[in-house]
This record gives C-alpha cells, sequence and structure tokens, in this order.
C-alpha cells in the first residue's frame, strides 16, 4: 500500500536535537521487529513531536494528526489516508499495509479516530507511535492504549537544566545567569524557550559582555503571544482575584503572608493551581512567569502605585548570603533557592559585591564554573576592586585549565575578621550590613590553580596553603593528600577522599566520590572517581569510575583540572603526564626542561614514551589528547 505523510508538525528549532539519548534509543528500540510500538506522554511544549521525528527519521511511515477544529468529523485526522465514507472495520482493512504509523496530538483526535487507532494496535500489524500531552482530556480509545497495556508508555519529563544549557549554547554563547533565568521562566517548555528567546533577539536585549564572548539577558521578560497564551489562566483573572495575583507579583522577590489577604481568594487561586503558600505562610505566584506578565499588562498609573523599590530586598538578600556562607562551611553544597539574588540579577539592578562573592564561590564549588565566574563579573560591574570577587573570577578561569588573565590583589578595602572556628572566615565590609564567605589565603589559591592551569604542578603544590580546610583539601585534588590527612573535618566527604586517596583504595575513592557528589561537589567527585581509575585493580571497577568521572566533568562547565586530565593521560607516569600538559599547553622542550629543572634529552624522552602511550603522533595531537573525551568514548 502507498502511503502518504502528512507534514510534520515539527519544531523548528535554532539548535540541533539534544538531551533525549536514553529517551530517543528506547522509541527506537520499541519500533524493533517484534515489537507494537509505543506511547509518548508528556507536558505541552516538551519536544514529543521532535523527539519523535528524531526517532523515525529516514524510515517510510504514515503519519496523522489530531485536529481540534474537527472533532466531530469521523476519521478527520486519517482523512489523506481513507476514503470519504468509510466503516471502521474497513478502515482498519485499508490501513493494515502500513508498517509504522505517527499519531500526532492523539488527544485531539475524534472518537473514530481514535477508535481506529485502538483497533490498530489490537491487530498489532501495525507499529505505532502515539504521542499526547498531559493535562488534556484524551479519548478512552487512546487512553486504553497504555492502561490495558497494549502498548508501553513513555512519560517525557520536561528538558531539564543541562539539556537546555546545551539548545541554548549551540545557537550562540549565552552567560549562565541568563541560561538560568530562561530556565527557570520556561520550565522545560521548548516552545516558550523558542518564542522568548526571538524576542530578546529581535529587541536587541541580548548585549554582548565587554569582558567575555557571551551574551546576557537583563531587564523586563517579552510579554509575547506565546506568553500570555501560556499565561491566560492568570491573565482573564478579574476583581478580588486579579487584585491579588497583582499584589502578589510587584511583591516578587519576596513573598507575601496569608495574614494580610482575603483567604477565600486565595484558597480559590490555590485551587487552580496559580499560587503556593509554604509552610510559614509565605504565598507566591505558582510560575515564574506569572509575575512578568501581570507586571506588564497592569497598567502604568497601577504599576506605579504597587511598584516598591529594590532597596527592600537588602535584609533577605543578607539572609541568603548569610545560608549560602553557612552551607559552604558545613561542607554542603547542594542547590537551595535564591530567589532574591537571582531576580536582582535577571531584572538588572546591581548586587553586592559581597553577595557575589559568596554565590560565585558557592557555585565553583559545586562545579559551575561557568556560572560562578559569571556572578564574579556581575559583582565586579559596581565594585571593579572588589578583592573577592575578583579572586572567584582568578579561580573559576584556572580551573577551567586558563590561565587567570586578572590579578590576584587582594586589597579590598578596609574589612573586619571573624574566625569562626572552622578554616572560614566572615569577611564583612565596613559599612555595608553584608555577611561574605571567604576562605583563608585565598590569594595562595590562587597561585595554587594559577599554577595548575599553566601545568606547573610542582609549583601549584609548593603554593598550597596550611590553613582553612578547603585549602588544605587542594591537596587532594593536586594528587598529594598525605598534606592533608588528618587535618581535614573527620568523617566528612573530604577526609574521606584524602584517606581513600593516601591509601590509593580504588573502591572507597569511589565511595568518597558518592558522598561527595550527595553533598553537591559534583567536580570533586568527578576527581575522585577519575583518581580511582589508577588505583582500582579491576580493569571493568576502573571502566565504571572512568565512566562515572567523564559523566560528572561534563556537568561542570568546561572544568580542566589535574585530576581530569588523567581520564586521558591515565596511563602515563605522573612525571609524563606533567611534562604532556606542558607540551599541550605550546612549551617547547627547553622551555618545559628549564621549568621542571629537567634536561631537555629527559623531556624528549618523556614526550617519546608518552606518545607510544597514547597512540599520538607528534606533539600537534596533544591538545586534543589532554580535552576530556568525548562521553561516546566513556
Amino acid at each position: 500500500m502507498t502511503t502518504y505523510s502528512q507534514e510534520a508538525k515539527t519544531l523548528e528549532l535554532p539548535w540541533p536535537f539534544t538531551g533525549r539519548d536514553e529517551e530517543l534509543a528506547l522509541i527506537r528500540r520499541s519500533l524493533a521487529a517484534g515489537r507494537h510500538g509505543i506511547v509518548v506522554t508528556g507536558p505541552v511544549g516538551c519536544g514529543k513531536t521532535r523527539l519523535v521525528t528524531e526517532a523515525v527519521r529516514g524510515t517510510d511511515c504514515a503519519r496523522v494528526t489530531g485536529l481540534p477544529e474537527a472533532g466531530g468529523l469521523p476519521f478527520a485526522a486519517f482523512a489523506h489516508l481513507l476514503p470519504e465514507t468509510v466503516s471502521l472495520h474497513r478502515a482498519v482493512q485499508l490501513l493494515s499495509g502500513v508498517r509504522l504509523l505517527v499519531v500526532d496530538d492523539a488527544h485531539l483526535l475524534d472518537e473514530a479516530s481514535a477508535a481506529l487507532v485502538h483497533q490498530l494496535a489490537a491487530h498489532g500489524r501495525t507499529r505505532l507511535v502515539v504521542v499526547a500531552a498531559d493535562g488534556a482530556p484524551v479519548p478512552g480509545a487512546v487512553s486504553r492504549l497504555w492502561a490495558g497495556e497494549l502498548l508501553p508508555r513513555l512519560a517525557l519529563e520536561p528538558l531539564p537544566h543541562e539539556g537546555v544549557a546545551q539548545l541554548l549554547t549551540a545557537g550562540g554563547a549565552l552567560e549562565p545567569l541568563t541560561v538560568n533565568r530562561l530556565h527557570r521562566l520556561c520550565r522545560g517548555d521548548l516552545r516558550l524557550l523558542r518564542d522568548l528567546l526571538g524576542a530578546l533577539h529581535e529587541s536587541g536585549q541580548l548585549t554582548r559582555l565587554p569582558d567575555a564572548d557571551e551574551r546576557a539577558w537583563r531587564g523586563p521578560v517579552p510579554v509575547t503571544a506565546t506568553v500570555r497564551e501560556r499565561m491566560a489562566p492568570v491573565l482573564d483573572r478579574s476583581g478580588p482575584e486579579r487584585d491579588t495575583l497583582e499584589r502578589l507579583a510587584f511583591a516578587e522577590p519576596l513573598p507575601l503572608h496569608l495574614d494580610g489577604l482575603d483567604l477565600d481568594v486565595l484558597e480559590r487561586l490555590e485551587a487552580d493551581g496559580l499560587l503556593h503558600v509554604d509552610d510559614h505562610g509565605a504565598v507566591r505566584l505558582a510560575h515564574p512567569l506569572h509575575g512578568p506578565a501581570l507586571r506588564a499588562t497592569a497598567g502604568r498609573l497601577r504599576a506605579r502605585r504597587l511598584a516598591r523599590t529594590p532597596e527592600r530586598c537588602g535584609p533577605a538578600l543578607a539572609a541568603e548570603q548569610r545560608v549560602l556562607a553557612r552551607r559552604i562551611e558545613e561542607t554542603d553544597v547542594r542547590p537551595l533557592p535564591t530567589p532574591v539574588g537571582e531576580w536582582l540579577a535577571g531584572e538588572g539592578i546591581p548586587v553586592p559585591a559581597g553577595y557575589a562573592a559568596v554565590r560565585a564561590r558557592f557555585s565553583r564549588l559545586r562545579g559551575e564554573l561557568r556560572e560562578a565566574a559569571a556572578w564574579a563579573r556581575e559583582g565586579l560591574r559596581e565594585a571593579p576592586g572588589d578583592a573577592s570577587c575578583r579572586i572567584e573570577l582568578a579561580l573559576a578561569a584556572a580551573q577551567s585549565g586558563e590561565v587567570a588573565a586578572m590579578g590576584t590583589d587582594t586589597g579590598a578595602g578596609d574589612t573586619a575578621v571573624e574566625g569562626d572556628g572552622a578554616g572560614f572566615e566572615a569577611v564583612v565590609p565596613m559599612g555595608s550590613g553584608m555577611v561574605t564567605g571567604e576562605p583563608r589565603s585565598s590569594a595562595d589559591g590562587t597561585a595554587v590553580w594559577t599554577a595548575a592551569a599553566r601545568g606547573d604542578l610542582d609549583g601549584a603544590v609548593r603554593a598550597l596553603a596550611e590553613d582553612g580546610f578547603y585549602a588544605l583539601y587542594d591537596a587532594v585534588r593536586l594528587g598529594v593528600p598525605e598534606r592533608a590527612v588528618g587535618r581535614l573535618p573527620a568523617g566528612g566527604p573530604l577526609a574521606r577522599h584524602a584517606d581513600a586517596l593516601v591509601r590509593g583504595d580504588g573502591p572507597a575513592l569511589d565511595r568518597a566520590a558518592r558522598a561527595l557528589q550527595e553533598r553537591g561537589f559534583l567536580l570533586f567527585a568527578a576527581e575522585a572517581h577519575a583518581q580511582a581509575v589508577r588505583a582500582h585493580r579491576d580493569p571493568r571497577a576502573a571502566r565504571t569510575s572512568r565512566t562515572r568521572a567523564v559523566a560528572l566533568a561534563r556537568r561542570c562547565q568546561g572544568a580542566r583540572t589535574p585530576a581530569l586530565s588523567g581520564l586521558v593521560l591515565g596511563e602515563l607516569t605522573a612525571r609524563q603526564r606533567q611534562i604532556v600538559t606542558l607540551a599541550a599547553a605550546g612549551l617547547s622542550n627547553r622551555q618545559i626542561a628549564e621549568r621542571l629543572t629537567l634536561s631537555i634529552r629527559t623531556v624528549g624522552n618523556h614526550l617519546y614514551s608518552a606518545y607510544a602511550r597514547l597512540g599520538a603522533s607528534d606533539r600537534g595531537a596533544l591538545p586534543w589528547l589532554v580535552e576530556l573525551p568525548d562521553s561516546a568514548s566513556a
């Protein structure tokens, strides 16, 4: 039978398909010989159609799409495949020769078309890929496909942050704070994401950063047609309900307390999913786009009456900062909400350098190096000479394998220093009323990682500081854990990592890595797994550790540290790894010999042996080998 497919309702994105590898493989397996197909469900805009289109690309298939305006016409979705008048039995016979049928927007099928899809699944001669949206009424014949176990169901989740970041950076470099803001606003809705990004491009709101090859978005959210459509449940409200919603919108980023609001109105809005009340009675709008949409449509006079100044955020911002600093001190950097700082940065309102430095440090310890650099630059916008932000920017650059372009002068003016007894200090700029978390000997930390970025591991080890547990932990990351054993917080994940590395215990290193990951230290966990690769005696365990290290390292925004270089250079001796790293950075044999106090002949011999082990033909291949391996080779 010859079949014709309707034009695919694909999402024409300005970026490649990404972020759904496991789901893509699952759909393709469901279409293999002996399988009957699959049902794919998920929220509107999460990329269901794009995923299915990618899965069936290159195959001979027919495609039908549910149409909302044709619900009363029998077999409306199949009009291009069937005669004008046909019975259900005859329709099944006519379509029995179709090997693969893609049914998009199955929740919009008319009853006859839904029954036909169900019958085709029951007969089993046609493989089906059925796509339906969550939250919409679904014809009973369609829902029985998975409820009756005729077809397996893949419940697609919104694209996570990593996938959104890949999409956005594929279309041009966006700085991390902009990526985070777009992800937070769109919640994985790719159509909304595309719409907002297009509006930002058209309006010129994406501006190039002066000191980075990235674009940033600061300022209000453009209320496009798609935004209005998505926010219709809020924008269509009137009377007391609209008044309450607008009060909440203009209170952002702070919540209102339910004691000052009409409880009957709150109950109705909560029942409709438009607001959220926490255990402390704080009331917030349920979706991050509700506030911008309500503020943009409130009218100038009403907006002027309800608007508040950013200064009201001071105490809440200070509270956020104290929580971040405390979590750093407690070696726990798992994600936590920081709505005030994110709102201020997103709106383009200056963020105090003290807050920005702590936020950058928190992000860096999590392995989010590009985000750490972005927060440091945010603090330097208003305080170009702030030492803490300059140090954080330098550390983020150095741990990304770049030699820090900024100086490490720590002169920050008058400060009051208060020790906390745990190798951590609170630095309080005089008169600021803010509290910042700052490690002791942070300038030494910059020297350590700048030397490491240059490939000078001996110099990095010589620069190690002796106080502050994160400074001591640098020794573990650089492969000299004996410097830190017994001096890190007992029983904590940092101490467990040091102890396991001293013993050369591969399984213990993997356990330490998992403990670090649970605390949010993704980069540290990646490094511990990478060190476990060389410690394992079992090749299978080493391969598993390497796979985990690569997977975590890829979430660390371009991190390139000595421990991670071992993922590629793991077969080399420590001296060979050091020489190869310097050669990959462009140093000549003579320069390497002078830096490491070796003879030129010795450097040449080490390089020759390294070439043989790495399968490299000459020096030109080394930069590629020093980079993290592709995930496919992991």
